[in-house]
């Protein structure tokens, strides 16, 4: 079965393999996880300026009396910086600490989190290009996700095995709107950057990382375990991590 669904400013495509589980309570599930995606949106979002993550931006709200999630996910944000070598810095944007390069890859696992709890086959969950992966499509065969290419709309840059999440960045969509934590300007070194591992949110805010730092990054994710990187320079030229699983 397939949903669509619109929150956090993109759309969000579930694909659900029921297997042994039934397509009623396949529907349930996957109506649940709606509904966790509009609640996290609520707490999360930067347009909405009462959101409780827009009144810890501006210092509104402590972040001891905000909701839970909120110190949650600022805690991976801290990791993501460390691991990124600062080129992922939520506390470096304009108008205060703004933790969208990771929030949505985090609250994709936990929808998918949802999903999986109903005892379904398999089961993926894409928003605005960020997936998290559950169980096998076919038996021992893995997701197979392809990566469109920045400038050729009609074509894949490259197809890429995925049994947990990958998550991929890049301006070709959204304009420049990705900024060097370092410099304050919008100035991403790739045209594309894509992550694989097993957490959608650290991926998510990796291939954010490896948007703007581009090579310095990719290097980085060379000595991480269980994560790996697709990086397309702007130039046009292509440089992988040596464990990416490609796919033929």
């Amino acid at each position: 079965m397939a949903h669509v669904e619109q929150a956090m400013g993109t759309v969000f495509s579930f694909t659900v393999y029921a297997g042994a589980v039934s397509h009623t309570r396949a529907r349930e599930a996957v109506g649940d996880a709606c509904a966790l995606l509009h609640r996290l949106d609520a707490v999360f979002s930067t347009w909405d300026r009462q959101s409780p993550m827009s009144r810890v931006r501006r210092g509104e709200l402590a972040l001891a009396d905000a909701p839970s999630e909120v110190g949650d996910v600022l805690g991976l944000c801290t990791t993501a910086k460390e691991l990124s070598g600062g080129w992922f810095d939520p506390w470096a944007m304009p108008g205060g600490v703004d933790p969208t390069g990771l929030v949505k890859g985090w609250a994709i696992e936990r929808a998918l989190d949802v999903v999986r709890v109903s005892g379904v086959q398999a089961a993926l969950l894409n928003g605005g290009g960020d997936i998290a992966a559950h169980g096998e499509p076919e038996p021992g065969q893995p997701w197979r996700i392809g990566i469109r290419h920045p400038w050729r709309v009609d074509a894949l840059a490259c197809i890429v095995a995925v049994r947990r999440s990958v998550a991929t960045s890049g301006s070709y969509e959204r304009g420049p709107h990705l900024v060097d934590p370092h410099s304050g300007r919008a100035m991403p070194a790739a045209a594309s950057a894509t992550v694989t591992g097993p957490s959608l949110a650290m991926a998510d805010a990796l291939a954010t990382a490896l948007a703007v730092g581009g090579d310095d990054v990719l290097a980085r994710l060379t000595g991480l375990k269980d994560y790996d990187g697709y990086l397309i320079r702007a130039d046009g030229t292509e440089a992988s991590t040596p464990d990416m699983a490609f796919v033929d």
